[in-house]
């Protein structure tokens, strides 16, 4: 978006009312499962201009949010710029801050994204990932570790992806914030599932998302929640015993290393989730959810993507943001570094690294398929990860094998060959 634009739409914040009926939406029995929060109520203060946010003590209302946006890049202009990544269902600008050194070099920097509060009441993110950028532009150059993160990486953070239900009543309070966005959806319920076909739309939020992670490639990110302090990783669709992600013990380290380095700071968090492994969950052994942005982005990105819950509570009050920042500014940016000792290959959907040789025709297919290329038995599971058709093939990568799926009804399947995956849609 054109700098004049994005500053049009700044100075003309939106202001909306609900009806009582509509403001008291009732979430959804899945809402967030296993439970809710128990109904304690947090102590929000709104800080009403930038300045207000300088001990990190407030939650900003969403012009001081813009502002404090463009602020970073008027003062950081050689470091960073805004990504208008498109607007929510009420026209509120959904924004990311890409932090990138201008130089004339050619090296190669791997793309990472952050992004927080897809739902619009779990706002510790929010504050943490603005803080984020905060102390990363103004340690470039004085802080080695973020100067030489910086100078090695291309960061994109979005400290808001559901700015509608975050600001359900209007532009300068918290309060009354929900879930979903201003259609009564659940943006993490509403992705394109990789597993099972669905026929929703795709929330105009999180088609812009979609479009942005189409024109990057981000090769690690991860979306901010509240309500429980645990690192999800995936997948969300399946239990670890059903269908293990194929980077399963690479995430638990990484997520380990977040969990202990954010507990050296401060011992009592990360214990919330009881079928958590010190702090650390399969996203199906946790509860199975469909439509979740990180299988997604997994999926279908050649990205890995884990979800970050970090506070038991949804909305915090502010006078903890300080504390929550203690113990997750380390970890935060230390899980940016991971970006740099990826595994050897990414990607679920799309490998063309190790599948070059492969071919699998027709794709989507109506009644058969065949398979070039494979260098072990081929194995095609249903979206519930059961095993439904297996054929053994000679020692040769050459032989073409078919496999009839007429019996089967339409959807996603899983073909694995050679500790490998690939999809197979029959129409």
């Amino acid at each position: 978006m054109k700098k004049a634009l994005f500053i049009a739409l700044l100075l003309s914040p939106l202001t909306f009312h609900l009806s009582p009926s509509q403001a008291q939406v009732r979430l959804r029995p899945d809402a967030f499962p296993p439970v809710e929060d128990t109904g304690a109520k947090a102590t929000i203060t709104m800080a009403t201009t930038v300045e207000q946010m300088a001990n990190w003590d407030r939650y900003p209302t969403y012009p001081v949010y813009l502002e404090m946006m463009q602020r970073w890049v008027d003062s950081f202009p050689d470091l960073c710029h805004i990504d208008t990544l498109g607007t929510s269902v009420r026209g509120r600008l959904i924004l990311s801050m890409y932090i990138e050194p201008q130089t004339y070099d050619d090296l190669y920097r791997p793309e990472f994204f952050y992004s927080s509060t897809i739902h619009g009441d779990e706002v510790t993110g929010y504050v943490m990932m603005l803080r984020l950028i905060d102390t990363l532009l103004h340690g470039y150059g004085s802080n080695p570790q973020y100067t030489n993160l910086i100078n090695r990486t291309r960061i994109s953070i979005n400290p808001l992806a559901n700015p509608d239900g975050t600001y359900r009543y209007n532009d300068n309070t918290l309060q009354g914030a929900v879930r979903y966005n201003a259609n009564n959806v659940d943006l993490n319920r509403n992705y394109p599932d990789p597993f099972i076909s669905t026929k929703a739309a795709v929330e105009q939020e999180n088609q812009a998302m979609i479009d942005y992670f189409m024109a990057h490639q981000f090769r690690l990110s991860a979306n901010l929640h509240g309500g429980s302090e645990v690192m999800n990783y995936p997948w969300d669709c399946f239990t670890s015993a059903q269908n293990p992600h194929p980077y399963a013990e690479w995430w638990k380290a990484v997520c380990h290393r977040f969990v202990d380095t954010s507990r050296s700071y401060s011992s009592n968090h990360f214990n919330d989730v009881p079928q958590a492994d010190d702090g650390v969950v399969a996203g199906g052994d946790w509860y199975v959810i469909h439509g979740g942005r990180q299988d997604y982005v997994n999926y279908y990105h050649e990205c890995l993507e884990v979800t970050m819950e970090i506070s038991s509570q949804k909305t915090i009050s502010s006078s903890r943001l300080p504390d929550y920042w203690h113990f997750l500014q380390h970890p935060l940016v230390n899980y940016i570094e991971e970006i740099h000792s990826l595994p050897t290959s990414l990607g679920i959907h799309r490998q063309p690294d190790t599948h070059a040789s492969l071919s699998i025709y027709p794709n989507p297919a109506t009644d058969r398929i065949s398979v070039n290329g494979a260098d072990g038995p081929v194995e095609l599971y249903d979206a519930t990860g059961r095993l439904i058709k297996t054929q053994a093939i000679k020692q040769s990568s050459n032989q073409t094998i078919t496999l009839d799926l007429r019996s089967l009804p339409a959807g996603i399947y899983l073909l694995r060959f050679g500790g490998k995956t690939a999809t197979v849609v029959k129409q």
